[in-house]
């Protein structure tokens, strides 16, 4: 699976954006998806995990009532809309698909896109 980010960019505190993953490859709609971003000198860390189906999700506790991953296989892309934005929440975000289960691991993940650039400023 081929995996492209877009949707970043420079947003005020308390603002919102929707990052967007758009995937090709034939296993795009049997794979779980997963974001996960890393901030400057800080390690990778996940956001949030969709199923294939889009039926199950997990976020982290950190974004948990903010972000909201949802997907459309019928248009082979995932989102990550990004609500009451924190300047903790700035990092490059990546998208990363595995087939089989949603999983909170990186290294679980096999395809990965190139990152998006989400800067929030207080």
């Amino acid at each position: 699976v081929q995996l492209q980010a877009s949707g970043g960019g420079l947003v005020q505190a308390g603002g919102s954006l929707r990052l967007s993953c758009a995937a090709s490859g034939r296993t795009f709609r049997s794979s779980a998806v997963g974001w996960f971003r890393q901030g400057p000198g800080k390690e990778r860390e996940f956001v949030a995990t969709i199923d294939w189906s889009g039926s199950s999700t997990v976020h982290a506790d950190s974004v948990k009532g903010r972000f909201f991953i949802s997907r459309n296989n019928g248009k082979n892309t995932v989102y990550l809309q990004m609500n009451s934005l924190k300047p903790e929440d700035t990092a490059a975000y990546y998208c990363a698909a595995r087939t089989g289960v949603t999983s909170i691991v990186a290294p679980d993940y096999y395809d990965w896109g190139q990152g998006t650039q989400v800067t929030v400023s207080s």
